[in-house]
């Protein structure tokens, strides 16, 4: 299958643009992602339609806790990525993918719109557990799709994609939870293979466009868990994309080629305080068996609104609307 969003160039050459990368590729070479390539002059998909990983999983798994709170959604990943994260959590499907020719079935976005139609209590479709960019074709088409059936549309993604394909998009996909892996081009550099303006600049785009925003932050000890710039990066989404925009502050565990020692709980907990100070929704994610920093409470009068167990949520003092059944504030989150 032909991809989309590539130049033709002299002798053969291609070049991709779908992700800052812009990978130029000679007849018979891969792009970074290893999901597109040079056939003759032409940027072709490697393994397009085929799915990793699916399930119907708590929308607050993705996370998103501001979008349809206590729902479900189908979730689909594929295999490939455009970034090398040293400390990849789905490296198994993030950082491989199979070859063309190989006997995994490909499917078609009828084929994923009907499963997600069948699926009891399910909201719509969330693309993600490896990158979804690099899928870009498949996630479009079926996103098109869906939307036409009344389905929501969710993004789960590192951010790092041209503002065209993006703005593509932005029509389709409802909600977007972006990993801002760092706030230091060093960072995005050494550990992740990519660059940070890129995935600032979408954010805005995102939020500017109306579309639902959630981020999420992971940290890891010694490389991005600087309480400077913490500070800058919370200061930032408050000036940029608004105090209320959620923000899941997430533990690390070792994981791919990264073995450092897994977040101490003492540090989310810092920096959810400092956060604090600049947005109105943080969160604390992978602390195992523990319920800190989950609860959502209305910024203006303190009421719990929404209570979270793992990833059960309770709606607690929030109306249909989405408002504080208190003091009335809102809207604080998408509802049914």
């Amino acid at each position: 299958m032909e991809a989309l969003h590539y130049k033709t160039h002299e002798n053969q050459t291609v070049q991709c643009a779908l992700c800052p990368h812009e990978c130029k590729l000679k007849p018979g070479v891969k792009g970074i992602c290893k999901t597109r390539y040079n056939e003759n002059g032409q940027m072709k998909l490697i393994g397009s339609g085929i799915i990793a990983s699916s399930g119907l999983d708590p929308i607050e798994k993705k996370p998103l806790y501001h979008f349809y709170p206590g729902s479900k959604i189908y979730s689909i990943g594929g295999y490939g990525c455009n970034l090398r994260c040293s400390f990849c959590q789905n490296h198994e499907i993030s950082q491989y993918v199979p070859e063309s020719g190989s006997r995994l079935r490909e499917n078609l976005p009828k084929n994923i719109v009907d499963k997600a139609l069948f699926l009891p209590q399910n909201i719509g479709i969330a693309y993600t557990y490896n990158e979804p960019t690099v899928f870009f074709e498949l996630m479009l088409a079926t996103a098109r799709l869906a939307k036409g059936k009344d389905l929501k549309n969710v993004m789960v993604s590192n951010g790092f994609i041209n503002h065209k394909p993006l703005s593509e998009l932005l029509d389709v996909i409802d909600a977007f939870n972006i990993d801002l892996k760092a706030f230091t081009d060093e960072f995005y550099k050494t550990q992740a293979g990519g660059k940070l303006a890129p995935v600032l600049n979408n954010l805005k785009s995102i939020k500017k466009n109306g579309n639902h925003l959630e981020i999420a932050f992971l940290v890891i000890p010694g490389l991005n868990d600087s309480t400077n710039e913490a500070v800058a990066m919370f200061r930032w989404i408050n000036e940029n994309l608004g105090g209320d925009t959620p923000l899941h502050i997430n533990r690390y565990y070792p994981a791919y080629k990264l073995n450092t020692p897994p977040t101490p709980s003492e540090k989310l907990v810092e920096l959810r305080n400092v956060a604090k100070e600049y947005l109105k929704f943080v969160y604390l994610g992978n602390l195992h068996n523990s319920d800190i920093g989950t609860k959502t409470t209305c910024p203006t009068c303190n009421t719990t609104v929404m209570e979270r167990h793992g990833y059960s949520t309770t709606l607690k003092m929030i109306d249909s609307r989405g408002y504080c059944k208190i003091c009335g504030y809102g809207p604080i989150a998408v509802m049914g």
